[in-house]
């Protein structure tokens, strides 16, 4: 009976996310100080590349970032932890920070496009989860979305091991070539419409171990990626922000991503 104690004192833990804000503090992706300017040596402070010159600013692409930190231990007053839910996007370019006035012109109509395309999946998702080659660290994320913290179960979002059964594709791992065929019979087995999410910095980019000969640098070149959530790994947070903005289950404001 202990459980029973447990929760009168404890009471109900599950997060009310996405009706209420809830915090996270998870430091999982860097972000550049928008007026920091351009100085040669700062891409030599990033494993991955993730650093770039960019109109003569710092420019960072979070789809590379791994989140080790070196850059903002070596220069805390060019770089800082980007802290929020909100990191998804519906663009490969739009996670390169900060954004440019011209990136993405045609972000408002992919939203559309997709909006319409899930309309029919807003009360009940089914996920199929694929692991095209991970580490793990992503998979226990995914899997902390079924505790009673996230409880994505309350959401009308489900988990299935059949493709045949789901609406979203969501795969994580840096797109092994081995992976390359099971990947495509999963999607050719989907029904319409369908989304896919990329997620996590292996999924995006292909992390520390890319390029290399046993996997495909990410998945943009195996899967028609729909939404890209960044992390290494992306917090349970920022995997339901993911989902919730490929369904079209977020805020207005929060879509245009």
């Amino acid at each position: 009976m202990p459980w029973v104690f447990r929760g009168l004192r404890d009471g109900i833990v599950t997060t009310r996310y996405p009706r209420w804000p809830d915090a996270d503090d998870v430091r999982t992706v860097a972000r550049p100080s928008p007026a920091a300017r351009w100085e040669p040596g700062l891409d030599d402070l990033c494993p991955t590349g993730a650093i770039r010159p960019g109109h003569g600013r710092v420019r960072l692409d979070q789809g590379r970032c791994i989140g080790c930190g070196a850059c903002v231990a070596a220069r805390p007053e060019v770089f800082g932890w980007q802290r929020g839910i909100d990191t998804a996007w519906l663009t490969r370019d739009g996670l390169v920070v900060p954004e440019l006035p011209e990136t993405d012109p045609d972000l408002d109509r992919v939203c559309t496009a997709l909006s319409r395309r899930t309309k029919a999946l807003r009360r009940s998702v089914h996920i199929r989860h694929v692991d095209a080659g991970s580490d793990g660290a992503d998979e226990w994320e995914v899997q902390a979305l079924l505790n009673p913290v996230y409880d994505v179960h309350r959401l009308g979002i489900f988990f299935t091991a059949s493709p045949r059964h789901a609406d979203l594709l969501l795969v994580t791992g840096a797109g092994a070539h081995g992976m390359a065929a099971p990947l495509a019979r999963t999607l050719e087995a989907m029904p319409r419409p369908l989304v896919v999410i990329a997620a996590g910095t292996d999924a995006i980019s292909g992390g520390l171990v890319s390029p290399s000969y046993a996997t495909a640098g990410g998945l943009g070149d195996l899967l028609p990626v729909d939404v890209w959530v960044p992390g290494s790994p992306p917090s349970p947070f920022r995997l339901l922000h993911a989902i919730l903005l490929a369904t079209g289950r977020l805020p207005a404001e929060e879509r245009t991503r």
